[in-house]
C-alpha cells in the first residue's frame, strides 16, 4: 500500500495525534514505534516521506536514516527533542532533508510536509515527459554548457557524467538552474526549496555544502556553486561551458 508520510517515532500517542491531524487534510499517514516496525513497513508499503525521530529506544534515528539511505531516496524530515545545532547537522550530513524540534506545531509541520508532497508531485508529472532540462541547450537538445538536469532520475549530467542527488540536492540545484548565472538570494532558496522561512542559514549551508561534495572537483574551490557573501548564491554556467 502506499502512503505519502510515515511517522517514525517511539512516542506512540504523539505519533498517532499526528497521523490523524494529517488524515484530516487527506495526507495519507501511517505511524511505528522503532526501528524494525520502520523496515518491515518498507518491505510491504511504500511513502512519499518519512518524519523520522532521533530517540527511539531499540536504535538512533540517525542509523535508520542510513540504513534507509541505502535503498531509497525518500525525503526524510527529522522531528527530536534534542536542541543542538550539533544534532541538526548530523541529520542533514547522513542524508536527512530537514530537521523540526519538539515540541512542534502541527500545522507548521503539515505544511513542511504538503511542500515536500507538492514538489515529489512536480517531480512524478515531469519525469512523465522528457523529465531533462539543460542549459544553454537548442531545440534539438544540444548541451552547450555540458550540464542538464533530469527530474526522472533526479540527476544532473555534468560533461558526460551523471551524479545522483537526494530530494532536497536536486530542489536546491533546480533553483540555482533555474536562476543560473543570476544571483540567488536566501530567501528565495527557502521559498522555492524548502516553501517557507522556519530555516536557518546553517540547514541551507549543510545542503550546498552536500551538494558541491557531489558536482564539484574541490568543493573548497567551487567552479559552479558561488557564494555571494551577505547576500546567496550563483550558479556559474556560462564562465564553465568548456
Amino acid at each position: 500500500m502506499h502512503y505519502n508520510c510515515l511517522i517514525v517515532d517511539d512516542e506512540i500517542e504523539l505519533a498517532k495525534m499526528t497521523a490523524e491531524y494529517f488524515k484530516m487534510f487527506e495526507v495519507t499517514t501511517e505511524y511505528v514505534g522503532d526501528s524494525e516496525a520502520c523496515f518491515e513497513f518498507f518491505k510491504e508499503n511504500t511513502a512519499d516521506l518519512v518524519l523520522l525521530d532521533i530517540n527511539l529506544g531499540d536504535r538512533s534515528g540517525f542509523d535508520v536514516c542510513k540504513k534507509l539511505r541505502e535503498d531509497m531516496q525518500v525525503p526524510i524530515l527529522f522531528i527530536s527533542a534534542r536542541q543542538s545545532d550539533d544534532d541538526v547537522l548530523i541529520a542533514l550530513s547522513i542524508g536527512g532533508d530537514d530537521y523540526v524540534k519538539k515540541p512542534y506545531s502541527l500545522s507548521v509541520l503539515l505544511a513542511k510536509v504538503k511542500v515536500n508532497l507538492k514538489r515529489i508531485g512536480q517531480l512524478k508529472e515531469a519525469s512523465s515527459g522528457s523529465g531533462a532540462s539543460s542549459a544553454g541547450g537548442n531545440s534539438d537538445g544540444e548541451v552547450n554548457f555540458g550540464f542538464m538536469l533530469d527530474s526522472s532520475t533526479m540527476s544532473v549530467m555534468i560533461k558526460d557524467k551523471r551524479i545522483e542527488l537526494k530530494a532536497k540536492e536536486y530542489a536546491l540545484l533546480e533553483c540555482l538552474f533555474n536562476h543560473h548565472d543570476t544571483i540567488v538570494n536566501k530567501e528565495t532558496l527557502f521559498d522555492e526549496v524548502w516553501g517557507d522561512t522556519f530555516f536557518s542559514d546553517s540547514t541551507l549551508n549543510v545542503h550546498i555544502r552536500k551538494l558541491r561534495e557531489k558536482i564539484e572537483d574541490d568543493p573548497n574551490e567551487p567552479k559552479f556553486i558561488k557564494t555571494v557573501w551577505g547576500t546567496g548564491y550563483i550558479l556559474k554556467l556560462e564562465d564553465n561551458a568548456n
